[in-house]
């Protein structure tokens, strides 16, 4: 133990614990901008200064470990001049239009500004504004960048991607994408990893609200919306709701309230998935298909676009089953619209997501019948769906817990913990058991894939499954970084498996980069015990037992991977990857986009 003294207080803390730790763990907060634990401990905001006794220069505190007989001040008269003049000097690069940034109210460089009682800015206000497509998913505005460096080492050290980095030198540095690219041509994910790390309102999804404000106004449209799983655990972070007054059924009410005349619960869509996703692994697994490779999960867009640009090879490995949302979509463009003796045009699909790879998803097109259009006409975050509710009006506290629309209100358990990583492989263990046994397995005979907290070495976790004389060997996976190194090792040999599911966000979706941002703070585990603590109180835990499901095959599809299935609810990847990037590119640059074959999306 080393012994110190900070503002007065005598503290006993731990070898090579920095001075920052020591102040917090004895509840003295210092203020911060760039650091992040383990992460970012680079120094560069400088905003963390202390004074050390008998020392003339101040010191950061984020990268200086405590050491024995320390005497350290951290609100000293030399502090807070030094602080404050830093702060000010950020200020005077910086875009200070907090009324129309996206984080006022939620950021970091604000509340430091506000607590050392900055006014007046008393340097040249100089913000650096550089060039970027309002048409991609995700933005990037350059005059609110302060240079900490968080978004290069969370894309790099967690993420695995190197997106960002640093250009120019001295008071000409600034941040950009790496390898003076444009985002369109960089390896972006969408995870969002980097917006939700930024400590300021420099990055942020493309804001679709007055899209789905104009589709409510127009009396043309039928507006059906869904919500994910994931969005249930956070939303009501930003309203100041307890997490137990704060169910599913009181965003399908605000949603109406705002004027929606759909409104369903994505795990319907979730199960829809499992019964396409798990049937497609038994075949491909007792087929011999994945001897050598195993099958990958195909729910999480920012995981699609990572391997298309990274292991393009492994693309034929990837379930070709759509996501919830997308199958959402195509059911509600095709049976839904059936049922309502509308043509599909008049639906317009909204899609309620943790995520923002989700916005590059909604660009994959439909083409069934004589429609063609998209599965998906816009998707919102959770941040969004918040920003509606507010400008909507609604006081959450009026808000009820109504029920999902029919004909596709059932969800289960299975379908609740997609949200989490782990949860669509435990989710297809329990159907693909049904399938093979023909009986039930107990709920939870597969939480070995559960992950036990938010730690970097709990990133993939594994398991051999013995079925009779069948032994499926499985890995879970989320991070990209954690993706990476696991591809890796299943490409050298050193692993093989039958099944693997990857999310591109540490902890899965309830980690996802439209959430809440708690800065400094990381949430997903805690939500993900939640979308557990669902399941396990669900009065159904499987997805083959949705009564829904099972009338929706009976009525429409036939049974997973009919021929009619494959046409609306799967994809095939490698055919549709020679397209996707001109099409990608294309709408995000607002120009017409010409349509690929219908085999492409078979």
């Amino acid at each position: 133990m080393v012994n110190l003294t900070i503002d007065g207080k005598q503290i006993s803390v731990e070898e090579n614990t920095t001075i920052m730790e020591a102040a917090r763990i004895n509840g003295i907060p210092i203020p911060k901008l760039c650091y992040l634990k383990g992460i970012n401990e680079i120094a560069a905001c400088r905003v963390c200064v202390v004074e050390l006794e008998g020392k003339e220069r101040l010191i950061t505190s984020c990268n200086n470990v405590a050491e024995e007989g320390m005497v350290i001040y951290t609100n000293s008269p030399k502090v807070r001049r030094d602080r404050k003049t830093t702060v000010e000097l950020i200020l005077s690069q910086h875009d200070c239009e907090c009324v129309t940034c996206a984080r006022s109210g939620n950021c970091s460089l604000q509340k430091i500004a506000n607590d050392l009682n900055i006014i007046d800015i008393p340097f040249k206000l100089e913000p650096k504004k550089t060039p970027w497509n309002k048409n991609f998913p995700l933005i990037r505005d350059s005059s609110k960048c302060i240079q900490c460096m968080r978004c290069i080492q969370i894309c790099e050290k967690v993420q695995g991607l190197g997106v960002w980095d640093v250009e120019g030198t001295g008071s000409r540095t600034s941040v950009n994408v790496a390898g003076h690219r444009n985002i369109e041509e960089a390896d972006c994910s969408l995870c969002g990893q980097c917006i939700t790390h930024c400590p300021v309102g420099a990055l942020r999804e493309r804001d679709d609200t007055e899209k789905v404000w104009e589709a409510i106004e127009d009396k043309e449209k039928i507006v059906v919306a869904q919500v994910a799983p994931a969005v249930r655990t956070a939303w009501a972070e930003e309203l100041g709701l307890k997490l137990e007054d704060a169910p599913v059924g009181k965003i399908l009410d605000a949603l109406k309230k705002m004027g929606a005349d759909y409104v369903f619960d994505t795990t319907f869509s979730a199960d829809l998935t499992i019964m396409e996703e798990a049937n497609e692994f038994v075949q491909r697994f007792t087929s011999g298909e994945l001897k050598e490779r195993p099958m990958f999960t195909s729910c999480c867009p920012g995981w699609l676009r990572f391997i298309k640009s990274q292991y393009p090879h492994l693309v034929k490995q990837l379930s070709t089953a759509k996501s919830p949302q997308q199958m959402f979509g195509a059911v509600m463009k095709t049976y839904f619209a059936e049922k309502l003796g509308v043509a599909p045009e008049k639906i317009y699909t909204l899609s309620v997501m943790p995520c923002v790879a989700k916005k590059g998803e909604r660009e994959m097109e439909l083409f069934y019948g004589e429609y063609a259009g998209h599965d998906i006409d816009a998707v919102i975050t959770t941040r969004e769906l918040v920003k509606m509710i507010r400008s909507a009006h609604i006081s959450p506290e009026t808000l009820e817990d109504i029920e999902s629309d029919r004909p596709m209100q059932e969800g289960t358990g299975a379908g609740v913990i997609f949200g989490a990583t782990g949860g669509v492989m435990e989710a297809a263990l329990r159907t693909a058991y049904h399938i093979i046994k023909k009986e039930n397995p107990p709920a939870d005979a597969f939480k070995m894939v559960r992950s036990p907290g938010f730690q970097e070495n709990h990133g993939v976790m594994e398991a051999e499954l013995a079925i009779d004389d069948i032994t499926v060997r499985i890995a879970v996976v989320s991070g990209l970084g954690n993706t990476r190194r696991l591809l890796e090792k299943i490409e050298s040999g050193e692993v093989k498996y039958d099944f693997v599911e990857v999310m591109a966000c540490p902890g899965g979706c309830v980690g996802g980069g439209g959430q809440p941002i708690h800065d400094g703070e990381e949430w997903a585990f805690e939500r993900g015990k939640n979308l557990y603590c669902l399941d396990q109180n669900a009065k159904l835990r499987f997805s083959h037992e949705n009564p829904d499901i099972i009338k929706l095959y009976e009525e429409y599809f036939g049974e997973p991977v009919s021929h009619k299935a494959h046409m609306l609810l799967h994809t095939d990847h490698l055919d549709a990857m020679a397209s996707e990037g001109m099409r990608f590119t294309q709408a995000y640059a607002g120009s017409p986009v010409s349509a690929p074959s219908r085999a492409s999306f078979m």
